[in-house]
């Protein structure tokens, strides 16, 4: 007998993502779900001396120090405008975390592959590294970030 949403060879066939879909600037981009630690509400950040102009400081999380970016600075747009919908996304990979400035969290959606188009290399800039694709529904379109380009562009690895 077999399980219909499991293939043979031990991958499932049911292959779709899910993202949180964040707001910067009207525009909408969704973050793996799997690679967020939490979301917390805009706290006060603890500046850092000769931070890179988009890193706004460090904040105490539960006992641990995270650097906070904003990604409207990093991504060229205007500067952050806090409101009560303003949240800190904290992004965790196995070597690093950080949080990042969004204007809002709106939902989790879930693409399937299919869903998925890959945006190519286009002479348009280097924030197009940051891109993995545009995920589509029939009511919106939502870009995916790289967050693990956009991490390891960010911070160093450990040695």
């Amino acid at each position: 007998m077999s399980i219909p949403w499991y293939r043979e060879e031990g991958s499932f066939m049911n292959e779709n993502k899910q993202y949180v879909v964040v707001v910067l600037d009207q525009e909408q981009f969704g973050i793996d779900i799997q690679q967020i630690e939490t979301i917390i509400r805009m706290r006060d950040i603890t500046r850092v001396p000769q931070a890179p102009f988009f890193i706004k400081g460090v904040v105490n999380l539960r006992g641990d120090i995270i650097p906070v970016m904003s990604l409207r600075l990093k991504f060229g747009l205007d500067s952050d405008e806090y409101s009560h919908n303003t949240r800190i996304v904290i992004i965790k990979t196995e070597e690093h975390c950080i949080g990042m400035i969004v204007d809002e969290v709106r939902e989790v959606v879930e693409f399937s592959q299919e869903s998925i188009e890959t945006i190519q290399r286009l002479a348009i800039g280097s924030e197009q590294k940051w891109i993995q694709g545009v995920g589509k529904t029939d009511q919106q379109i939502v870009t995916l970030l790289n967050i693990n380009t956009l991490m390891e562009e960010l911070l160093p690895n450990k040695e």
